[in-house]
């Protein structure tokens, strides 16, 4: 997987589908924002519907913190769109919140390095992007393991806290919990307090 983290998230222009509509979604739209991108393997399938639903259920604490999500697969925008048709309790994902997006020619999962080996289908990966547009988080599962979406706002956090405060953030760092200077010096004081 190509080093992504530090760097431009690469562009892209594709199609998705929210609340039944199809639209071109940009990375470049949310300029300003945080932007969760996460890779999902493919629609009608197991451990997907649990992690796609999960932040759907939760995206107002996103929100809150200005933060969008965006989904990908290398589905096409007419297979995520029976997906959200179809009710939770048969497997499908109703009621999804925000937008998933088509990555038919898997262009998307290449260049963000998480194209699986037999380059059939992305893996489990998720980017923390910037306001200006700079991966600061990567985290790539294999296909069997879904992701935390508290560990996932608690990671935002922590990257927006660095941001604001200039500080850094230690092991585990919740939001009011105490974080440290980047100094030898000045983070003895945080040391000294530690448990």
């Amino acid at each position: 997987m190509p080093q992504i983290v530090g760097r431009m998230a690469p562009e892209f222009a594709l199609e998705g589908v929210l609340n039944g509509k199809f639209h071109t979604y940009r990375l470049s739209d949310y300029k300003g924002k945080w932007v969760v991108l996460f890779f999902y393997p493919l629609d009608f399938t197991f451990v997907c519907p649990t992690e796609i639903l999960a932040f759907s259920d939760r995206l107002g604490e996103f929100k809150r913190i200005g933060a969008e999500v965006l989904g990908a697969s290398v589905d096409s925008k007419f297979s995520h769109l029976a997906w959200t048709e179809k009710p939770r309790e048969e497997g499908g994902i109703k009621s999804l919140s925000y937008p998933l997006l088509e990555d038919l020619k898997k262009e998307l999962a290449e260049e963000y390095g998480v194209l699986d080996e037999a380059g059939a289908v992305a893996l489990r990966g998720l980017f923390l992007i910037d306001p200006d547009g700079i991966v600061q988080h990567a985290t790539v599962n294999n296909l069997s393991v879904g992701r935390s979406v508290d560990e996932t706002l608690r990671v935002l956090q922590a990257f927006q806290y660095v941001r604001e405060n200039g500080e850094v953030c230690p092991a585990d760092w919740k939001p009011g919990t105490k974080a440290m200077t980047a100094d030898w010096d000045k983070s003895k004081e945080y040391f000294a307090h530690a448990k």
